[in-house]
């Protein structure tokens, strides 16, 4: 019986393993925490009952995956939660952004940008399954859809300064450039609009829910899945080289590439090991999780309707705050992705003690040593004046506590790799088959490779394809 092993347990390698298990490979999972899930994991750091997610958090693309579709995880026990209001930009002097799943209702409380907020993101939301089934793929292929994925490329290839131009409002420019800042680095070069166009549009077609219970929800469903075919898994087993693993017939490798290159060694070809060596990576993370009595005191009441709210002022201030950002410069006032799961799933809670949990973290330089929890607190009193009286107890996870939490995330890069250059599209390495390392039978499935970040499990999926594809050859 052909065997396997995946190393590691985040949404990828529980979707890479999943893909082989139920096509009859016998299949192991090795995890180095004591917990499955990699970033998909969901905690009591604050106060006990309250749930906070570890690192994923709302899932636009989770919702929207191709294989998570397949999968039907809802019959697994999860279920996704939405919140009224997808998205919130607030902007000083009480204005904000928001974001509803309908096109139409966004288009109209942007005013005179409605018109062209529809023709252009609300087209790619028409348009977002034939996108996803591209987009979710290898850059380098034959598309399904050529002429959508055409539009949608041009549009993605400008410089969000430059998309932006096509909006006149404070309002709709910062909805933009807060969606396209998840790429994490510098809005002004090649694809930088990619981000912001793919979200908006899922936003419109899936919306950005949450899971019922928390992140590692979406883990149990692909565990239960994953043992149900048969596959394994083992935690607390750190791998550190080829030789621990038995030489089995496929090993996917849920990890950065650096880390392939140290497993692997010299079976790695001279020229893939020095690609996977020099993988950049890019600006880091630095989370905050309150537990805070009551709600947040937005000016605009609008934002407490909102499950993820995007803190970072006008578009031309995020532009500078992400291009300091990356830079290596730790800006005043950093861009902060915060949530509020709670509104949406109440469970989070823990019941009657008035504390809610509320996420959030900031864009620092990569490996940044320094304190942004004051940073990040200011930012929500910006826009939420008296958000610091509410708060009661406070988790704080470095760019160091970061990598210690999911070796993935160097330097605190929890997109597992810079997506600047060239290596937003062509990451981990320029080359036809991004998952293969030139040894026969080995495979990197993390979100280092394509589609990226987030929690859709593609990059396992697909790397799964293409050692199975090696496998009947």
């Amino acid at each position: 019986m052909t065997n396997a092993v995946v190393v590691g347990s985040g949404p990828n390698g529980l979707s890479a393993a999943l893909t082989l298990a139920e096509r009859g490979i016998d299949v192991l999972v090795l995890e180095a925490a004591d917990r499955v899930g990699g970033g998909a994991r969901t905690s009591e750091l604050t106060v006990p009952g309250l749930l906070h997610d570890d690192c994923a958090a709302f899932h636009p693309t989770g919702v929207a995956s191709p294989w998570f579709q397949s999968l039907g995880l809802e019959r697994e026990g999860l279920r996704w939660l939405w919140p009224e209001v997808q998205v919130a930009h607030p902007l000083d002097g009480g204005r904000a952004a928001l974001l509803w799943r309908s096109v139409e209702r966004t288009a109209n409380g942007l005013g005179v940008d409605g018109s062209a907020w529809e023709r252009l993101v609300g087209r790619a939301a028409r348009n977002f399954d034939d996108l996803a089934s591209d987009v979710f793929r290898p850059i380098l292929h034959l598309p399904e859809h050529p002429f959508k994925l055409a539009g949608f490329g041009l549009n993605s290839l400008l410089p969000v300064p430059w998309l932006a131009r096509r909006w006149r409002t404070d309002e709709a420019r910062a909805l933009f450039g807060g969606m396209a800042a998840h790429k994490f680095g510098p809005l002004t070069g090649p694809l930088a609009s990619a981000a912001g166009l793919m979200l908006g549009a899922a936003a419109h077609a899936y919306g950005w829910p949450v899971a019922e219970g928390g992140t590692e929800s979406i883990t149990r469903a692909l565990l239960a899945r994953l043992e149900r075919a048969g596959g394994r898994v083992e935690t607390g087993i750190r791998v550190t080289a080829y030789d621990e693993l038995g030489d089995p017939d496929i090993l996917l490798l849920d990890t950065a590439p650096d880390a392939v290159a140290r497993i692997m060694g010299d079976r790695l070809p001279q020229r893939i090991h020095r690609a996977f060596r020099r993988h950049r990576f890019g600006p880091a993370a630095f989370k905050v999780d309150y537990a805070i009595e009551g709600d947040i005191p937005w000016e605009n009441p609008e934002v407490l309707r909102a499950g993820t709210v995007h803190l970072g002022g006008t578009l031309e201030e995020m532009v500078a705050t992400e291009a300091r950002t990356g830079r290596g410069e730790m800006p005043d006032r950093p861009f902060v992705l915060l949530g509020q799961q709670y509104l949406t799933d109440p469970s989070r809670s823990g019941g009657d003690s008035g504390l809610n949990p509320v996420y959030a973290y900031a864009h620092v330089p990569h490996a940044w040593r320094g304190d942004a929890t004051a940073a990040i607190t200011a930012q929500v009193e910006r826009f939420a004046p008296g958000f610091g009286e509410r708060v009661r107890h406070v988790h704080v996870r470095d760019t160091t506590g970061l990598e210690a939490y999911n070796a993935n995330y160097v330097g605190g890069d929890i997109s597992a790799g810079s997506n600047g250059g060239l290596q937003v599209a062509l990451r981990p390495r320029i080359a036809r088959n991004p998952y293969a390392t030139g040894v026969p039978g080995v495979f990197i499935c993390s979100s280092a490779t394509p589609p990226g970040g987030g929690v859709h499990g593609m990059g396992g999926h697909n790397a799964a394809l293409s050692a199975l594809k090696e496998l009947s050859a």
